[in-house]
């Protein structure tokens, strides 16, 4: 996959027409802020403060660099020119689990509920598959009950859960280990 590469383009449920390609160094201050709209909102991620435009260089240098070295897949979702979710599937760099990728997703507020996640998931293994991965992973928080109904729906199993596992607002909560085997 190339920088920028269009892979499909596709409805919304509500109309809006959305456009799924890899990033592109363009996409850096949509990026910043979609991560950082997440973290003010205070969105179930791993994040609880913003990030600075030298972290977000820094990510997006080394999630281009992977891309075009055909070690993990990145997509960005766009709607009116707008980067509305960001995900990825990172090969594992252990030679014993090479076989195995690592799995994430963000959408923005606004752009929920509508399918973007589904068919941006859905794009994700297919790629993870032309790729040569045979599982992907993904953890998510326990209490993101949507989270884990697209999951499901998209064909991953809870397999585990670290009790506690995740720290944030003053709360544990525990960290759903969820997989999907592509045998």
């Amino acid at each position: 996959m190339k920088v920028g590469e269009i892979l499909r383009r596709f409805k919304a449920k509500d109309g809006r027409e959305v456009v799924l390609r890899a990033p592109k160094w363009g996409d850096l201050d949509g990026l910043m802020q979609l991560i950082n709209s997440l973290v003010e909102e205070g969105a179930e991620i791993e994040y609880d403060a913003k990030k600075t435009r030298d972290e977000e260089v820094d990510w997006l240098s080394r999630s281009i660099a992977q891309l075009e070295k055909g070690n993990a897949l990145y997509l960005v979702a766009e709607v009116d020119g707008r980067v509305v979710a960001s995900s990825g599937v990172t090969r594992r760099s252990a030679p014993c689990e090479s076989h195995v990728g690592d799995l994430g997703i963000v959408v923005k507020a606004g752009y929920r509920d509508v399918g973007i996640g589904t068919e941006v998931i859905r794009t994700l293994i297919e790629e993870a598959r032309a790729m040569g991965l045979k599982i992907l992973v993904l953890t998510v928080f326990a209490t993101n009950e949507r989270a884990i109904h697209v999951y499901e729906k998209a064909g991953f199993r809870q397999t585990g859960r670290i009790p506690n596992g995740i720290f944030r607002n003053g709360k544990y909560v525990d960290r759903v280990i969820m997989v999907k085997e592509m045998f």
